[in-house]
Order: C-alpha cells, then sequence, then structure tokens
C-alpha cells in the first residue's frame, strides 16, 4: 500500500507527517519553512508511493475559515500544479496546535523543546493525520 501524507501549514514553518505503508499508524516526517515544502513533496513522491495528501482545514470557534485558509488555498493549487497526480484532501485541524503542546508537556518534555515551534508543527501535523486515520477507520466500519 501507499502510505498518506499530512500536512499542517504554516505561512513561515510547514509541519509534515507520513503513515505506515498499512495506514495504520502516522508519524512525524519535517517540519520545513515553507517555500521548500513543494520541492521536498515532489522529491518525496517521486521516491515513495503516496496515496493522499491531507491538507489541515483551519476553522475558528464559529466554524468560519481561519484567516490563514487563503494562503493554503494558494498553496494547494501550487501543489496540485507541481505534482498534478497527487490526491489532495482536506481535514479540521482545529486545536492540533495546542494538542501537539500539551502532547509534549505530557511526554516530560523540557521548557525549551516545548517552544520548539518547528516540533510543534510536526506534532501538529501528525495528530492531524492521525485524526483523519481514525475517522476513515470509523467510517470504513460503518459501511
Amino acid at each position: 500500500m501507499a502510505v498518506l501524507l499530512g500536512i499542517d501549514f504554516g505561512t513561515k514553518r510547514t509541519g509534515i507527517a507520513h503513515t505506515d505503508p498499512l495506514q495504520l499508524i502516522a508519524s512525524g516526517l519535517t517540519t520545513l519553512p515553507t517555500k521548500e515544502v513543494i520541492p521536498f513533496l515532489m522529491d518525496y513522491v517521486r521516491d515513495h508511493a503516496v496515496e493522499k495528501c491531507v491538507v489541515g482545514l483551519p476553522k475558528q470557534r464559529d466554524n468560519s475559515p481561519s484567516e490563514v485558509e487563503p494562503h493554503i488555498q494558494q498553496f494547494i493549487q501550487a501543489l496540485q500544479k507541481a505534482i498534478p497526480q497527487l490526491v489532495i484532501d482536506r481535514y479540521d485541524e482545529r486545536f492540533t496546535s495546542k494538542m501537539a503542546t500539551q502532547t509534549l508537556l505530557m511526554s516530560g518534555a523540557k521548557k525549551q523543546q516545548r517552544k520548539n515551534k518547528a516540533l510543534v508543527d510536526k506534532i501538529s501535523a501528525t495528530l492531524l493525520l492521525q485524526a483523519y486515520l481514525d475517522a476513515s477507520l470509523q467510517s470504513n466500519k460503518r459501511t
């Protein structure tokens, strides 16, 4: 089977996660400056079988789009142009950054590690992708 990729987009840095080939577990892959993400993904897709890329869908508490959404739309358009065969899906990413920070806190990470925004972005991408996997599993059980 092919892997899935998860992307926690940020205007400065973007966290990237991937699954195992059985698509059971998400794990952090890397965090990159956002301008380096598309070239990285072009190389990754060339070297690995990728079924789908899940890009976070940030929303406000009232369900309205986040202020970063126009930037994400531009990123998705550029990604689709660069890698036309890549299937892109969106998934709600509300609270993933807070959950990532909480995960670091619960793991006993020192204050310096918890302030490492690149690490938080990678964990956020992992949480996003794992939530997507879990929701897909639940959806498949119902059908």
